[in-house]
């Protein structure tokens, strides 16, 4: 006979097992895992076309025009052979800079940076701190106006002012001579104002319109402290607003900067009315007649090469130089 204490008896143990079983737990981090992996995945769905975009249409490009500023087209046989291409090494490097063209292609480049950088960045400045000012009325009118010549396509830009400046057709040239003032726009001493000029009015504007932008980020309390401390227009402008901007500044300037050492359409299409401007007046130019005109692509790529590496050097050194002016500012802080 089975005693009735006995069944009572098995019933904890088997409680006690069972309690004392392991059960399968999920790990506290998971959830934090997952949420790192979709947003890892996010963010590269919406970095993918600006990587497809930079490897396209920039890295291919470079890698493509190293490669062939290493070779050349060579016909032997006193150049009634077969045209075939071979290696050159460091050739093509060799002949662009130790060419005068392209030497002094650069030359011209530097001096209308100096010109025109300066110019553009301290005028676009000037009238953005203008408008923000409020003495200028209907200020969305004058910013439209200010802008529009942006909008205008370089080459139609460059034709109408080839139109202003040349002999015979300029009616700005005509109202000069009534009044006995003679100016030739595209001489010697004035070509390169001249195409800085075009480049002044078509630009001037959009980074107006940049700089701006930036002044209207400015803390209003800020430039009512300055007033109340008895700062003025011009004080408050200069010593307010223009270093609150300063990251601005610099942007428009390197920006500025880069696409000043690719000047090309406006030489390009001046060059048709004036001697002083020949088909390498630029670095750009000289690209072009070596691939276009002289059919010597190696040439060319080098030449491409040697104008990247100076506006990436260019460039690295205008970020380093403000990088350093920072640093004290940020220590005094």
């Amino acid at each position: 006979m089975t005693s009735p204490l006995s069944t009572p008896a098995s019933a904890p143990v088997e409680a006690t097992g069972s309690a004392a079983s392991p059960k399968p737990t999920t790990p506290p981090d998971t959830p934090r895992k997952s949420a790192r992996h979709r947003e890892l995945g996010a963010a590269g769905a919406l970095m993918t076309p600006f990587f497809i975009l930079l490897v396209t249409v920039f890295l291919i490009p470079v890698a493509t025009a190293v490669w062939l500023s290493f070779f050349s087209d060579d016909q032997p046989g006193l150049g009634f052979g077969p045209e075939r291409t071979v290696f050159v090494g460091l050739r093509s490097y060799t002949a662009v800079l130790s060419d005068p063209t392209f030497l002094s292609g650069l030359g011209t480049v530097v001096l209308y940076c100096l010109i025109y950088i300066p110019v553009m960045v301290i005028g676009a400045l000037a009238l953005a701190l203008l408008l923000d000012s409020g003495v200028v009325r209907l200020r969305s009118w004058a910013q439209l106006g200010l802008f529009l010549p942006h909008a205008v396509p370089g080459i139609i830009a460059a034709v109408i002012w080839l139109y202003l400046y040349t002999p015979g057709l300029s009616p700005v040239i005509d109202l000069l001579g009534k009044a006995d003032i003679t100016i030739d726009f595209l001489g010697v001493h004035t070509v390169v104002p001249s195409i800085v000029n075009i480049a002044l009015w078509s630009n001037l504007g959009y980074n107006m319109v940049v700089f701006y932008a930036a002044l209207q980020a400015v803390p209003r309390e800020v430039i009512e402290a300055s007033v109340v401390d008895g700062a003025g227009p011009v004080r408050t402008a200069l010593q307010v607003k223009t270093p609150l901007v300063r990251s601005s500044v610099v942007m428009v300037a390197m920006f500025t900067l880069i696409f000043a050492l690719q000047l090309f359409t406006e030489p390009m299409l001046l060059s048709q009315s004036t001697p002083m401007i020949s088909s390498r007046f630029s670095p750009s130019m000289y690209i072009y007649d070596a691939a276009f005109t002289r059919n010597n692509y190696g040439l060319a790529a080098a030449a491409s090469v040697v104008l990247l590496v100076l506006t990436i050097a260019l460039s690295y050194g205008v970020t380093r130089w403000t990088n350093r002016s920072n640093a004290p500012e940020e220590d005094v802080r």
